[in-house]
């Protein structure tokens, strides 16, 4: 499972021009499967995505894809995450969605 995180580049205003298209891209990738969830970080520095397992470089290339990237508008840090515990209707939902969890009996 991964995290991106977005951070911005640029001020506030020039993110707003380009969120509609942000928007479109993420509504390609939750359609896709790829991205779990996504939204703001607090204050409003940027965002956060949690992305279905995958590969590292595929996500990497993946987020260079989003507006935000091509424009300059936010930089991308990714970060690989391996979920271990949790409530259980969360980790079985995201099991149905290719996470792989970890933990007693499980993978590691």
């Amino acid at each position: 499972m991964f995290v991106l995180l977005p951070t911005y580049q640029v001020p506030l205003d020039q993110v707003d021009a380009v969120l509609t298209e942000h928007r479109a891209w993420l509504d390609e990738q939750f359609a896709s499967g790829r991205f779990l969830v996504a939204g703001r970080r607090v204050p409003r520095e940027g965002g956060f995505i949690l992305a279905a397992d995958g590969d590292r470089a595929e996500i990497e290339q993946l987020a260079a894809t989003d507006p935000f990237a091509i424009e300059g508008i936010a930089h991308y840090e990714v970060l690989e995450v391996q979920p271990t515990g949790g409530m259980p209707g969360v980790l079985a939902a995201l099991a149905g969605y290719g996470v792989r969890i970890a933990g007693p009996n499980r993978d590691r």
